[in-house]
């Protein structure tokens, strides 16, 4: 009899140490959790360290530079010195990316939003797998009228411009907020672009897990079971399900980055995060005005999505290339 020390690793474990020595992926990862644990300490930098709050104007405020006073609105640098600008980067704790038109820390507000920010996008890409995995495999293992039926409408989704759908969406749930039976979520609250978000992508996401989910139903192993009268739910549970896994794994960090960039592009047009809150988008709206005096206030939210997107990116291909079986089994050899 065999031990256990002697068997084959599993197909999880391969992909996990296949992964484990790509340094792309590594680095991604690390990328993502610094991003992370900084969002999470933006309660404790904003009282700690830029002691400010970073959601009240502070227009007629001053910071303290190199023991002096300085005022957080200054004249503006063109030649009259017409109007004001608020002050710039300090490279200090206190406005260290320097302010907004309302005199609010930038830095501050930055960390503020990136909480927002990536928890929508990760809840709503959570909710969209969750969804396009319903539809992909109900659709692709029963087939007939069901598939027919849960295809179109599919079409008809994907055929709609993403960012349209979305906008029409938000407009309507902001203006309206959302009701479902007795509960009513208002139009400031985070589950609305957590739920926008999320159906404009579960026909993407749908299709690939239905796809895979056809080419499973015709197997050896599926059809079986299926002439040794297995119910059909055991089937799905214990034959398909651990199959479309790895797919819908690959999926999740390529959904998280379209979501961060739809959430971002909604809040930029004020139909996603709604004030007092910030998140990414609406702090590059805030820096909108201030591109040619105070470029830094656009440009560091900007770099954060970007950041994050590329690093979700290669993510994405690291498990693509450590879950395909084809890579895994050419690795083992």
């Amino acid at each position: 009899m065999r031990s256990s020390s002697s068997l084959p690793p599993g197909p999880w474990a391969v992909a996990i140490r296949a992964l484990a020595r790509d340094r792309a992926s590594l680095v991604s990862v690390g990328v993502l959790a610094l991003m992370v644990l900084a969002s999470l300490m933006a309660p404790l930098y904003a009282r700690y360290v830029s002691r400010t709050d970073p959601f009240l104007s502070n227009v007629a405020g001053q910071v303290q530079i190199d023991g002096r006073a300085v005022d957080i609105m200054q004249p503006n640098d063109n030649p009259l010195h017409l109007g004001l600008s608020p002050i710039g980067p300090t490279g200090r704790g206190a406005y260290l990316l320097g302010a907004d038109s309302q005199g609010r820390d930038v830095a501050a507000r930055l960390l503020y939003g990136g909480r927002n920010s990536l928890l929508i996008a990760s809840a709503a890409a959570l909710l969209c797998v969750v969804m396009a995995g319903v539809v992909g495999i109900v659709a692709g293992f029963f087939g007939g009228v069901v598939d027919a039926v849960l295809s179109r409408i599919m079409d008809i989704m994907w055929a709609v411009p993403v960012y349209l759908f979305a906008i029409s969406l938000s407009i309507v749930m902001v203006s309206q907020g959302l009701t479902i039976g007795p509960f009513t979520i208002t139009s400031d609250n985070l589950l609305i672009p957590i739920v926008i978000i999320a159906i404009v992508y579960v026909p993407y996401a749908a299709r690939p897990i239905r796809g895979r989910v056809m080419a499973l139903r015709n197997s050896e192993f599926v059809l079986a079971a299926r002439g040794l009268g297995v119910p059909s739910a055991r089937i799905l549970l214990r034959d398909i399900l651990p199959n479309v896994t790895g797919t819908i794994v690959v999926l999740a960090p390529l959904l998280t980055a379209l979501a961060l960039l739809t959430e971002s592009a909604l809040s930029f047009l004020s139909i996603g995060v709604q004030a007092p809150a910030a998140s990414w988008g609406t702090i590059i709206q805030d820096g909108e005005g201030l591109i040619y005096t105070r470029p830094l206030v656009a440009v560091a939210p900007g770099l954060a999505i970007v950041i994050v997107v590329l690093a979700l990116n290669v993510l994405g291909d690291g498990l693509r290339d450590a879950l395909d079986v084809r890579e895994t089994s050419r690795r083992g050899h």
